[in-house]
Formats: structure tokens, sequence, C-alpha cells
């Protein structure tokens, strides 16, 4: 699907699910409405005029107003984080919370989208507590740089109330995380603080992962709905992972939203190595700033993680 006549859908549908996974919080979710939009887009084809809009321009209103549609009644998809505050019991019962839907992370290797720095976790976050329209606005505006012009066209509305409203989400954002303090994952120095992370963690050196964090250094594990700020507090709780599931772990190294991300296998008694959660590393100046810690299949999957290595 996606020719004809010259037609080619095919090379926007990174950039599609990238879109729609700002909008929605939900890797697979965007999929699906991505999937939708190209069907949309295929029916409609005869009726597309190339005078009014580029068939990237269409497309992008096709999934825009899908999203908005998915959008209708829905809660917004939170981190634990943004939720309450901070728990101070490291032992805590790690309970799911499975009627919340989470924030998912969003598989790298699987889109060439060419904007990594938009989809990070923290940016897609903040996004989720705007109304839907005013998401749409500031993601269209401010991520994707189209016209006021466009965007009045994509929604049907007006420039005056796209500026309003686009004037409104920014105002709401203003507190979001500095986003231009995160280095990027193939910087040198964020490499070296993965590598350090990843051989403390193998070893079960729960002082060498505490010397990598910020002071106010943040873990989050998505869907148990607590997380903890702060080295004492991380030291505790990775004290607690180890003896649970003792030494031997094991860790890939890949990325997730545009940041550094570290697969974690536990052992098992039958010395096989299982998946046991995705872990999502903001590194700020050198130091693990937060760790998301997913440990949700749906997610292993959306990275093509094997569930066991050996």
């Amino acid at each position: 699907m996606g020719h004809d006549g010259g037609m080619d859908f095919e090379p926007y549908r990174g950039e599609l699910v990238a879109h729609c996974y700002r909008m929605t919080g939900s890797f697979h979710e965007a999929e699906d409405i991505v999937q939708e939009t190209m069907l949309r887009a295929w029916k409609a084809r005869d009726r597309y005029d190339a005078a009014r809009a580029s068939v990237r321009t269409w497309l992008y209103r096709i999934a825009t107003n899908a999203c908005l549609t998915a959008l209708e009644g829905r809660r917004r998809r939170p981190l634990p984080s943004g939720l309450g505050a901070p728990s101070d019991d490291p032992g805590a019962a790690l309970t799911p919370a499975l009627d919340i839907p989470w924030l998912q992370p969003f598989p790298d290797a699987r889109f060439d989208t060419g904007m990594r720095a938009d989809l990070r976790l923290a940016l897609v976050a903040a996004l989720q507590v705007l109304p839907p329209r005013q998401r749409a606005v500031l993601v269209l505006r401010d991520v994707l740089d189209f016209r006021a012009a466009e965007v009045a066209e994509q929604l049907e509305t007006t420039v005056p109330a796209v500026n309003s409203t686009l004037q409104r989400a920014r105002v709401a954002l203003a507190d979001a995380a500095d986003l231009d303090e995160v280095a990027e994952p193939d910087d040198p120095e964020v490499q070296a603080v993965i590598q350090r992370y990843v051989l403390a963690f193998e070893a079960a050196d729960v002082p060498g992962l505490v010397r990598l964090l910020t002071d106010d250094a943040v873990m989050e594990m998505p869907p148990v709905p607590l997380w903890y700020r702060g080295g004492r507090d991380y030291g505790l709780f990775m004290d607690r992972v180890f003896e649970i599931w003792g030494p031997g772990w094991r860790m890939r190294q890949l990325t997730a939203n545009g940041q550094p991300a570290l697969a974690a296998y536990a052992p098992t008694p039958d010395g096989e190595l299982r998946m046991h959660t995705l872990q999502v590393f903001t590194v700020v100046d050198g130091r693990v700033a937060r760790n998301v810690v997913f440990s949700d299949p749906d997610v292993f999957q959306a990275f093509a993680l094997p569930e066991r290595i050996f």
C-alpha cells in the first residue's frame, strides 16, 4: 500500500508514528493510528489536492485528527513521578497499577524519525498534561514547524485560535524539564557513564551505581506507581533488587526516545538470563539524573527484545 500514480506514503511512516506517539504517549497506539492514517489516505487519494497542501501536510492532517478522535474521553498517560510525591520506603510493595494507562517508551531502532530530541520521555510526559488540542497545536507548531495557517487548516480552525492555543500550551509547559541540558546518547561522556553503570550493575556494586547519580536522581518503575528521589533511596532499592535476584545480571545497550537505554536480564535458578526491565536514562553533566524502569512485556515486544539470553 502507498503507491498510486506516484503518490508514495511510506516515506512518511516513521515521522508520523513519532508524531502520534507524542500525541498519545503510546507506541503501540501510534502505530495503529498511522496504519489507519495510511488507509484513510489511500481511500481518499483521488480527492487529494496538491494545490492546497503537500502530501506530508495532508497526511499530518489525517493523522492529527485521528489522534484527537482516539484521545476523546481518554485519561492521560503519566509516569509515576507525575502522580504524586516520591516514596520514602524503598521496601514498599511493588504492586503494579494495571488500571493506569502508563506512558510507553519509543523504540528508536524501529524508525528513522530524524528528531530524537523531541521524543524524550520528559517532553512526551509533559505533553500528556495538555488537553489534546493544545497538545496538537504545540507539537505541530513548535516541534514540526508547521506554519500557523497550515495548522489552522489541519485542525479546521483560525490562525488567531491557533496562536492563542499555542500560547496557553507554552505557558502550561513552562515548568517542564529543561531538555537542552540532556546530552545525546552517542555523546562520549554519556557513553562512558552508561558503560560504568553497566559494569556496576553487572557486579551488583550498589555504591558504584550511587556514585554515578546526581544528588536528586529519580528512579521510577511503571506500571508500579512508586518512584524514588535521591541516591540514598535509589541505593536502598537496588540493595533490595540484588537481595531478591542475586548477582549475575547482564545488560544490553540500546536507545529509546533519543536517550541511552539498557535491557536488563536477571539470572534464574536454571542458569538462564530472563528479560526483566528496560531502563531509559537521562544523563546530565556526566551523571544519571533519571532512570525510568519499564517492566511491561508489551514494551519488550515493541523493542524486539529476546525473552531469554544465555
